[in-house]
């Protein structure tokens, strides 16, 4: 009895040392059965990073429970949670999904409409034309009809100029490059129909702008997080 009790604590101790100490976990990222150079990966509870080499392979630092994030360009980001087994193996195979292609849009900065040119002369014709088939001011005798309302807007200048206002949308590309389909509904709880306003009220704030500039993985999901957050206590405090 003794002995198994002995056992059960030694395999005990065993598992919580592992989910508690750091190990080096290594492992390799492909798609379609081919290996991926440069892919970013993270561990996002360490705050660590590091790339694949020419072979697909990679080491990091990791615990049990850590968050890992796989990023390469044209691919959908992967997210794992790493176990106390994948640990243990030490020989992590992630398979990331090449993104589907999209048509490049068309962006209307300005449009200009031709004034319309109307002469001193063309007004007096149409005035006489008027007049002429005017009733009552060739026999004084009412017809009920509206009569010099010509008047109201004449001379004519042209048509203004139009400008098409353009909305900046880098921060929605953004986030598509890095987001899979799923991640609103999924990680964010972000239902369908809030998801074009969600995306507004984080490019409202200044600390996009900042994303823009230096577009970062980590800091772009971070920043993703920390506005659902906020987003869901106004959503609070308008039901209330």
């Amino acid at each position: 009895m003794k002995v198994k009790l002995l056992t059960t604590i030694s395999f005990f101790t065993y598992q919580l040392s592992i989910s508690q100490t750091e190990k080096l976990l290594h492992g390799k990222v492909i798609s379609q059965n081919l290996v991926l150079k440069d892919v970013e990966v993270i561990n996002k509870t360490a705050q660590t990073s590091t790339r694949t080499n020419t072979l697909g392979e990679f080491t990091i630092s990791v615990k049990a429970q850590d968050s890992l994030i796989f990023f390469a360009k044209d691919y959908l980001f992967t997210k794992l949670k790493i176990t106390t087994k994948d640990i243990e193996n030490n020989n992590l195979l992630v398979n990331m999904i090449l993104k589907p292609e999209e048509l490049n849009e068309v962006v209307i900065n300005q449009v200009e409409f031709d004034k319309v040119k109307i002469s001193a002369d063309d007004v007096a014709d149409v005035l006489i034309s008027k007049k002429a088939k005017d009733l009552f001011w060739n026999t004084g005798v009412s017809d009920n009809s509206i009569r010099e309302a010509l008047r109201i807007s004449f001379p004519l200048k042209g048509k203004q100029k139009k400008t098409i206002e353009v909305t900046d949308d880098r921060l929605k590309k953004l986030i598509v490059a890095i987001c899979p389909p799923d991640f609103f509904l999924k990680n964010l709880k972000i239902k369908p129909e809030e998801k074009e306003l969600f995306v507004e009220f984080c490019n409202a704030d200044p600390k996009s702008k900042t994303l823009l500039e230096h577009p970062n993985v980590l800091a772009t999901m971070d920043f993703l997080y920390a506005k659902n957050e906020e987003f869901k206590k106004l959503e609070t405090k308008n039901i209330n």
